[in-house]
């Protein structure tokens, strides 16, 4: 019945995107910069910015893109940086990054565009859930189809009349339900582009990989577009901190792409990572998990990291790490079952 359902809401959803031509990618960028821009049926021109939303239609289908698209066209020519956030629903802190970041520029005095996709799932942020209305991760979808899941729908039409317009993509991000993440950034690190804008966003770490088929940042860099994520602090709430830790990395870059002068800012040396895995909770000694580590320790092999207690039999499980790191992020004390993930240790190959 519920299969049957998405499929028939697919469909409907499908026609409603080919009606009103959101699965067609807008007009090619105007040569001449004196020219608007033309991005989803609005002209942005040299020296403005704008607020408007991804389509004007108020239908029932219109809903799902009920997402706000900010853009600032600059006076001079340069590159196009697009910003995206709030992929998934809950998580809060780069929602705030992007609108503050936006709320920043001044497009008389910037080189290029910056255009920020604040809110990408309206309809899991509204609710506070990580999904679509689906059940899907839309950070799953990307490029997207003009056919199958709503997600793939909304991924198609993001991916073609937005990033595929951009010359770089910054992602912003926290960690998933009840985790944290130690501010850093996540690259693909044999792409000499991908590297240097993830050292020059400036967080002190750079953790390696090219991230899950699907994802927006490995489907973005797949294009040939450069495409970083920013992962910092935990999901639901907003935190100050890694707000503008996230707010300075962003304008690092538009600072390297030359879009903004460089004002007195210092990219601090980063801890590169190539590798990262998750320590996880031992078949059979799930429990109630009780963390002494926290995110940015340095570990060394064969350290307890903290314990699990069976709270049926008073039983308490060692966790030992068996790999030296440094912790970039970690489950908040919970009831635990086997294979949840405890602890994200990065390490670097030695030199």
């Amino acid at each position: 019945m519920i299969r049957s359902y998405c499929r028939g809401l697919s469909l409907v959803f499908a026609l409603w995107l080919v009606t009103n031509g959101i699965t067609v990618a807008a007009a090619a960028p105007t040569a001449d910069w004196s020219e608007p821009l033309q991005l989803l049926g609005r002209e942005i021109a040299p020296g403005t910015r704008s607020k408007f939303p991804f389509s004007p239609d108020r239908s029932f289908e219109a809903s799902y893109f009920n997402i706000p698209v900010f853009v600032a066209r600059g006076q001079t020519p340069g590159p196009t940086l697009c910003l995206a956030a709030g992929v998934h629903g809950d998580e809060l802190n780069g929602v705030e990054v992007a609108r503050r970041a936006f709320a920043r520029v001044n497009p008389k005095e910037l080189r290029g565009t910056l255009i920020v996709l604040p809110i990408i799932n309206a309809e899991g942020f509204r609710s506070g859930n990580r999904y679509l209305p689906d059940r899907r991760d839309l950070n799953r979808a990307f490029p997207g189809s003009t056919g199958g899941s709503v997600a793939r729908l909304i991924a198609h039409a993001i991916f073609t009349n937005v990033v595929s317009r951009c010359d770089a993509l910054v992602d912003l991000h926290t960690a998933s339900n009840q985790r944290t993440n130690l501010p850093q950034v996540r690259a693909d690190l044999s792409d000499p582009a991908i590297r240097e804008l993830a050292i020059h966003f400036g967080t002190g770490i750079v953790v390696g990989g090219s991230g899950p088929d699907g994802s927006l940042r490995g489907e973005t860099a797949k294009a040939g577009i450069p495409a970083i994520i920013y992962e910092a602090g935990e999901p639901f709430r907003f935190q100050e901190d890694e707000i503008e830790r996230g707010l300075h990395g962003v304008e690092n870059v538009m600072a390297y792409l030359e879009m903004t002068e460089q004002v007195d800012r210092e990219i601090p040396d980063n801890r590169v990572y190539q590798h990262s895995r998750w320590i996880r909770t031992t078949t059979g000694k799930g429990g109630f998990f009780f963390p002494t580590a926290e995110p940015g320790d340095i570990v060394r092999k064969g350290v307890s990291l903290g314990k699990i207690v069976d709270p049926l039999t008073d039983v308490s499980f060692e966790v030992i790490s068996p790999i030296a790191g440094e912790i970039v992020g970690m489950a908040v004390p919970q009831p635990v079952l086997s294979g949840y993930a405890l602890f994200h240790v990065a390490w670097h190959d030695p030199d």
